[in-house]
């Protein structure tokens, strides 16, 4: 069993990085694919992922995460009735582990049916199976014991600039000029909510520069 690789990011896409180890190239799926190395890290500089080996009958995946803590709430929510891997990593992708550990600890169900794939009743299954199971978890005891209603509105106004800096960062690694991406970015960036993904965001970016390459 794979419990974490070391190595450098050869490629990323918008749901995975391919994580050089001694020239192998392994498929690894996480929730923010660009947010995998530091800001100031070179190309060069190793990486390490914590990893979850998923087997099932047609497929072997690698989930990845930066840290040990993020690891084991994944594997909490795969506990849960309903929630496969893509979902889990999903939720991930929505919110900080902080935010998502202090929603299920706090019953916080406005804030867990915002993230995706989670409807109510899955927000109150998440509850009910792991409010008692997060005693091993440690993001920050003020972090999680002081998020509260008026907080959860303050982080996603937040995440707007946060996930459009990281999709800003996307569109150029696949290719897209900082003024293209910028375009991109005004036109968007009035309609979101605040709660979309770093993914969300992206695709949104994409296609408002598909549409204005049509107006061409």
């Amino acid at each position: 069993m794979i419990d974490y690789l070391r190595g450098t990011v050869a490629h990323r896409d918008l749901e995975y990085v391919v994580l050089d180890v001694r020239g192998v190239g392994y498929r690894v799926f996480c929730s923010n694919p660009f947010a995998v190395m530091p800001k100031d890290a070179k190309d060069s500089s190793e990486v390490t992922m914590f990893i979850h080996y998923h087997v099932r009958e047609d497929a072997h995946l690698l989930f990845g995460f930066t840290t040990r803590e993020e690891q084991s709430l994944f594997r909490m929510l795969l506990d849960v009735s309903g929630i496969g891997p893509k979902v889990a990593i999903g939720i991930l992708a929505g919110g900080k582990p902080e935010q998502i550990t202090a929603a299920i600890r706090q019953e916080n169900l406005t804030f867990l049916t915002k993230l995706p794939g989670i409807g109510k009743k899955t927000a109150q299954r998440i509850v009910l199976d792991l409010k008692e199971k997060l005693g091993a978890l440690s993001f920050g005891e003020d972090t999680i014991f002081g998020f509260a209603e008026g907080a959860a509105a303050a982080a996603l106004a937040a995440n707007v600039d946060g996930a459009w800096a990281e999709a800003k960062a996307a569109l150029m690694a696949l290719g897209y000029t900082e003024a293209e991406a910028d375009r991109a970015g005004h036109t968007i960036k009035p309609k979101l909510k605040g709660d979309e993904t770093t993914d969300v965001v992206t695709k949104l970016a994409l296609q408002a520069l598909f549409q204005q390459s049509l107006t061409k």
